[in-house]
């Protein structure tokens, strides 16, 4: 049997936990840790090695440089400039620089597997990785809108009283200010939500709960970690175990919704070799009105990072 190997890129908060939470899962037999601070790598990857001698299964917890990556099966990217950034753009300056010494070199030695991004600005960030790995878009896959998903749910659920597994309501759109709620396509069992809680839940306020939960989880404890390592975690064990879920991640479409060389988060099924399809959503007007806002927004962001 072929081990299963994953690197991430950055072992700061998001990208310790995230290895935490892998070797909690038992999804993968090694754990390649990359950072510039190698007595960091050093001292996760031993506290690492201690969580890990509790599972019945072996995981190695590895210190690697990034280009040493030939048998990597998923390469996390979780790193950012490390400095504190007003906006978006100025966090988009920063990264995409990095990103820029940081993934040429990986596919010059030889990196054959998939990239998941994690980093933000998400969106511009999966779409640089993808231009300078030039991989085929099914291999690079950003968390993009999944976590904020997950937290839609969650507050559904608490106002409904319903487990959030079974709600099927989703956000699209940027990983950021102008995602939104698909309320057209959210139900329980089939039951549209406009008619299982009609006038007894304000929507709005839910998805704009949603969308500013990351904000307020940072202005308290001044980083988001263990619901965004799930969501790497999740993602990585769907591909590992070729599930075919469906979740809303940052895709690179290629005329999906009518538009082309632009990430974005939108339904898409997952399997052993990364993004299977993106699911095509038929959207009601304003939805299509608040999807292209969103990509305009997204594109923007792309118009300032320089490629080759």
């Amino acid at each position: 049997m072929k081990l299963r190997k994953v690197m991430i890129i950055g072992v700061g908060n998001v990208g310790s936990t995230t290895a935490y939470t892998l070797v909690n899962r038992g999804i993968c037999e090694e754990i390649a840790l990359v950072d510039l601070n190698k007595e960091l790598a050093y001292g996760h990857a031993q506290d690492l090695l201690d969580a890990a001698a509790y599972r019945q299964n072996m995981v190695k917890v590895s210190l690697r440089e990034s280009t040493d990556c030939s048998d990597i099966d998923i390469a996390i990217i979780t790193v950012t400039s490390g400095i504190a950034q007003k906006s978006r753009a100025e966090e988009l300056a920063g990264t995409s620089k990095i990103i820029a010494s940081i993934v040429p070199n990986m596919m010059k030695s030889g990196f054959k597997g998939i990239f998941l991004i994690a980093t933000n600005p998400c969106d511009a960030i999966t779409y640089q990785v993808w231009k300078l790995s030039g991989l085929p878009r099914h291999r690079v896959i950003g968390t993009g809108v999944w976590l904020d998903t997950v937290r839609l749910r969650r507050l559904l659920g608490q106002q409904m009283d319903i487990g959030p597994q079974s709600i099927d309501a989703f956000i699209v759109g940027e990983h950021g200010d102008s995602q939104f709620p698909v309320w057209s396509h959210s139900s329980v069992y089939g039951i549209n939500l406009n008619d299982l809680e009609k006038n007894k839940i304000d929507f709005e306020q839910i998805g704009t709960q949603a969308r500013k939960m990351g904000f307020e989880i940072a202005n308290r404890k001044h980083c988001t970690e263990y619901g965004i390592a799930s969501t790497i975690t999740e993602i990585c064990q769907h591909i590992f175990t070729n599930s075919h879920r469906a979740l809303a991640l940052s895709c690179i479409l290629d005329g999906e919704y009518g538009y082309k060389n632009v990430a974005i988060g939108v339904p898409a099924i997952l399997d052993q070799h990364g993004i299977k399809k993106v699911i095509k959503l038929d959207f009601t007007e304003n939805e299509k009105q608040l999807f292209e806002k969103s990509i305009n927004i997204v594109k923007g962001y792309i118009d300032h990072i320089k490629l080759p």
